[in-house]
């Protein structure tokens, strides 16, 4: 439904050009949630603003449905008010001088071919039923909150009822409670219209729980794409491992590679662990072993006939109400473990620490993160 091909986007700087997207290329098909994952300054707002047409580009292609609406080579640029979207800013762009109705009616009063009075005030209804403020329908903007202002925003951009919607960091300017509570409203809103989405988020908890797949941006690039789970769970470098989440990365050498194992001996002697999955890695070989807080166990006996056990001392906890985020210290190496609550420890408290073998990948040490300063992409030349 939504095709983006060898995307390129350059800025001119007075320290020379800035490659904002370098490249970029991925398809959303029809009713699928796509996130674009990324830290700040990694271009995934610029490649949406790219395909609502507040970009030109610098080359590239972008597809919406059967419709080229840019090429870059062709110097093709439909704008945005001909293209097939429904746009929801950061920013919210709530026109205070308005009430709830005059929002999101706006972009029905200006389309052309002109739309009936009728038919508009019914559309205008549907979309702010949809989002449960059509109670609201003329309540001064200025009066709304936060949460409500989102809601407007999003039933402005149904309105049209758009192919494509397009979404840059429409949670961030909430509180941390409503912000979890709008992530649940929003993933049902979408799923009732089954309207194909790009998102656009630097909150790795909003792209793991609302999407169909992530794409993680840095320095202007995809640098891995797929369904959360498997991102998550096999990420494709360390910079990916710790930007999704939480990622302990140990160094060790490799001591043992064959079809079956990769066996590393960990820095510091701190002990030996079997890996399930490793990267193309020989014996000898310095690497970084990468696994998640909640991929451990603790236990304050040696469990019996176990690998992957390690002793170790608790460092500190931290008490989260549905969990405990431990730091224990293995031959002085801090490692971060995620317990249940039923399981106690202390500070101080002589554990044993168990690592799932199947839940850790090596990388040979010093992999290519894909993550550098927007310094890094001046003067192209």
């Amino acid at each position: 439904m939504l095709k983006v091909s060898a995307l390129v986007k350059d800025y001119a700087t007075p320290e020379g050009a800035f490659r904002a997207v370098n490249d970029v290329s991925f398809e959303v098909a029809k009713g699928q949630f796509y996130t674009l994952l990324g830290p700040s300054g990694c271009g995934k707002t610029t490649t949406l603003r790219c395909v609502a047409g507040l970009e030109q580009v610098s080359s590239g292609t972008i597809t919406i449905g059967d419709t080229v609406v840019t090429d870059g080579a062709r110097g093709i640029h439909v704008p945005s008010y001909k293209r097939d979207i429904g746009v929801v800013f950061q920013s919210y762009a709530i026109w205070p001088h308005m009430d709830v109705f005059g929002n999101v009616s706006y972009p029905l009063r200006i389309a052309r071919p002109k739309v009936p009075q009728a038919e508009i005030r019914e559309r205008v209804m549907d979309a702010l039923q949809l989002v449960g403020m059509a109670h609201l329908a003329h309540r001064a903007a200025t009066q709304l909150s936060g949460g409500q202002q989102q809601r407007v925003a999003f039933a402005r951009a149904l309105v049209r009822r758009p192919r494509l919607l397009l979404l840059d960091e429409p949670l961030s300017n909430l509180d941390a409670k409503l912000r979890e509570q709008m992530r649940y409203e929003l993933q049902e809103l979408v799923a009732r219209v089954a309207t194909t989405t790009l998102y656009v988020t630097h909150d790795q908890a909003e792209a793991l729980a609302m999407s169909n797949t992530i794409a993680v941006m840095s320095d202007g690039v995809i640098v891995q794409s797929g369904p959360p789970r498997q991102v998550y769970q096999r990420p494709a470098n360390p910079f990916v491992a710790n930007f999704l989440g939480v990622a302990n990365i140990l160094r060790a050498r490799v001591v043992q590679h064959d079809a079956a194992r990769t066996l590393v001996a960990l820095d510091g002697e701190a002990g030996r662990l079997s890996v399930a999955r490793s990267a193309d890695v020989r014996v000898g070989d310095l690497v970084d072993v990468v696994f998640r807080p909640e991929d451990t166990d603790i236990s304050p006996v040696a469990p019996a006939g176990s690998h992957n056990v390690l002793p170790a001392e608790v460092d500190r906890v931290s008490f989260q109400g549905g969990s405990s985020e431990c730091v224990v210290r293995a031959a002085g190496i801090p490692i971060r473990s995620t317990l249940p609550v039923r399981i106690e420890c202390h500070a101080g408290q002589a554990v044993w620490l168990t690592i799932a073998a199947e839940r850790c990948v090596v990388f040979p040490a010093g992999a290519p993160s894909n993550v550098s300063s927007p310094e890094s992409r001046m003067a192209l030349g």
